[in-house]
């Protein structure tokens, strides 16, 4: 996979001893290419958001199936 693009927003600092989580979720499939959106939300471990963003990526003509939201 391939970042084609990426924003990001740094909401809040991060500190030697932190523990962050990285999620990151499809948010739209093109209909013809191997092209995904993603959200991405990192957080440390108080729960507090310290960066989050959307990231258009490639997947090397891997298919990446739409998946309906449960």
């Amino acid at each position: 996979t391939v970042f084609l693009s990426q924003s990001w927003k740094f909401t809040a600092p991060v500190y030697i001893g932190d523990t962050i989580t990285a999620e990151a979720e499809v948010t739209s499939v093109h209909a013809t290419k191997p092209v995904c959106q993603l959200m991405i939300k990192v957080t440390r471990q108080t729960g507090e958001t310290v960066l989050e963003g959307e990231a258009w990526c490639y997947t090397f003509g891997r298919r990446v199936d739409r998946v309906p939201n449960p």
